[in-house]
């Protein structure tokens, strides 16, 4: 055990408490249902609370090499009781509005449930065992959930550790630069609707998770209120935050754990990213001492030494590891030392159907001459261009779409770690156009070096950005050099072939890209390679249109990369 570790609670060998459905009367008399697990001791105890649809009944039985073992009382994304509680937490779980054994309407990642976590909160903080501190803690969902209720600021929610958690509803979950991110989001609320449907809660709570989600989340395609009131607002969060993401978090989470460290108002902030699983790292014995000592110094008052050591902690990609990286720690976020690299597009040769086709090259002198690419927008299935099935968008195309760009190999090892920008002149014979962007690292065999992906799957990618042509304004106050910020209020629509410039936001990234590798870049009109199950909706503007990019000359298309001098 690490000097650190014995600073933090140590384990006792207390009873475990267990009360199931505990009611708890939110403001407008509704009735929300709780397990409450909790040592048996004569001190008051600080609590970890969670609130989601999950179902808090609903047992997880996690894979045999997970550093946690199996339990009765393991439940999704959540802490583990027989960790917590011998260390002096009581861990209680909410069963949203409408979700599991809680009755009322159900409106997920809501205001509404933002509102219920605050009374829910506070009811907690009045318990004759408790100590009157609240800290939350858990991943996705129960991630996400915590930027809402830190919005609102319950008196006694004392520190969040929001664990690969979205912030902001419209642009990390369900718009990825204006594009509808169907694929995730729309199986998501099938499944659970099916969970709750025609699983246990039918017996128990019949109009379980009766909500319009899907048909809100696509009539509201521009950004607005109804967008905010359920997204981080980050003059509002003042509590202690401790933000964790995820290198291969690039479609759902990683952008709210960076922006939540950069943007939220809390004099108190930490940033961890690491690799792996969306729950591995979350339970492993590393990552629970982390939180132990987050939460020890902010619940119980332990001095840990967890704020004598720099706010940001990173693991360091080198490339094709099925096990973690070693962390580097850094003392900011973006790196201050990042040398701020262009490199330019440059046209080489026509566009091909063969997927290992290169289309030109990444230089770092701007072209002299403009040269352009055009390519179809079409994704062509077995059943054609199906724009009135549901094959236009569950179907991959059966040819590659889009062009590409890449280094020569590198003669130096080289290390990317940071918000990337993709500038690029385009045009369209259609009103609108859907830029798609891969980054990759191909090996000097000419293959990608892969990456673990959120549900342990070998990722053939490093990091992806996308943009709706029409939503190319940017809100010029939020934006930054190397992370523009898109206003998505109002459609800029395209004319026939008439080029416009936009600045596409990719996720950040952390990679050493090797000596004799490369570093490939993919723009295309549909989901390229490593993107399931985060895919999006092909609209219909795509269907008959043709693309155009354009590079050199008056037109400069670059991607600006975050270049780590090697210490």
């Amino acid at each position: 055990m690490s000097a650190d570790a014995t600073r933090g609670s140590q384990p006792r060998d207390h009873k475990l408490i267990v009360e199931k459905d505990v009611p708890i009367a939110m403001r407008d008399g509704t009735i929300l249902y709780a397990d409450v697990f909790r040592p048996d001791t004569a001190e008051k105890v600080p609590v970890i609370i969670n609130i989601s649809v999950y179902q808090k009944d609903k047992l997880w039985v996690p894979p045999a090499d997970l550093e946690e073992a199996a339990n009765p009382y393991m439940n999704w994304e959540t802490v583990n009781p027989l960790w917590w509680c011998p260390r002096g937490y009581a861990c209680v779980r909410v069963d949203a509005r409408g979700s599991g054994k809680s009755p009322g309407k159900s409106d997920p990642s809501s205001h509404q449930e933002a509102t219920d976590t605050y009374d829910a909160i506070e009811w907690m903080a009045q318990r004759p065992w408790c100590s009157g501190n609240v800290g939350m803690l858990g991943i996705s969902y129960h991630a996400a959930s915590q930027w809402r209720a830190a919005n609102l600021q319950p008196p006694s929610l004392k520190a969040i550790m929001p664990w690969e958690g979205r912030a902001d509803q419209y642009r990390d979950q369900a718009y990825h630069g204006g594009i509808f991110a169907l694929g995730f989001i729309g199986n998501w609320w099938l499944t659970h609707t099916a969970h709750q449907l025609l699983g246990r809660p039918r017996s128990y709570n019949p109009d379980a998770f009766h909500n319009d989600m899907m048909w809100n989340y696509m009539r509201n395609d521009l950004d607005s209120e109804y967008w905010r009131l359920c997204s981080a607002r980050w003059d509002r969060i003042t509590v202690p935050v401790y933000s964790v993401g995820n290198w291969g978090g690039f479609s759902m989470h990683l952008r709210g754990n960076t922006e939540g460290f950069m943007c939220a108002a809390s004099k108190h902030k930490k940033l961890r990213i690491h690799t792996g699983t969306h729950f591995h790292p979350f339970h492993s014995e590393e990552g629970r001492r982390d939180q132990l000592r987050w939460f020890d110094h902010w619940l119980k008052g332990i001095d840990t030494g967890i704020l004598d050591e720099p706010p940001v902690k990173l693991e360091i990609r080198t490339g094709g590891s099925t096990r973690p990286y070693a962390f580097r720690s850094e003392n900011e976020w973006p790196l201050a030392r990042t040398q701020w690299t262009k490199m330019y597009l440059n046209v080489e040769r026509e566009p091909s159907a063969d997927p290992d086709a290169v289309e030109g090259r990444l230089t770092n002198r701007l072209p002299e001459k403009t040269g352009k690419l055009t390519y179809s927008a079409t994704g062509v299935t077995r059943a054609g261009v199906a724009s009135g099935s549901s094959l236009a968008t569950s179907h991959g195309s059966l040819t590659r779409t889009g062009v590409s760009f890449e280094t020569p190999p590198l003669e130096k090892d080289t290390e990317l770690t940071g918000p990337i920008v993709l500038n690029l002149w385009v045009s369209s014979t259609s009103e609108d156009m859907d830029i798609f962007a891969t980054l990759r690292n191909i090996g000097p065999d000419g293959k990608d070096v892969c990456e673990v992906g959120q549900h342990g799957q070998a990722i053939p990618c490093v990091t992806k950005g996308w943009l709706r042509a029409s939503h190319r304004k940017l809100d010029e106050k939020r934006s930054l050099p190397y992370r523009p910020y898109h206003a998505h209020d109002e459609r800029w629509w395209l004319k026939p072939n008439e080029p416009v410039e936009c600045q596409v936001e990719i996720w950040p990234t952390s990679m050493v890209f090797a000596k004799g590798h490369k570093l490939r870049i993919d723009i295309q009109p549909r989901d390229g390679v490593g993107s399931a199950p985060y895919t999006h909706y092909h609209a219909d503007y795509n269907a008959g249109a043709e693309n155009t990019i354009y590079a050199g000359g008056n037109y400069a298309s670059y991607l600006v990369l975050p270049v780590i001098p090697l210490r």
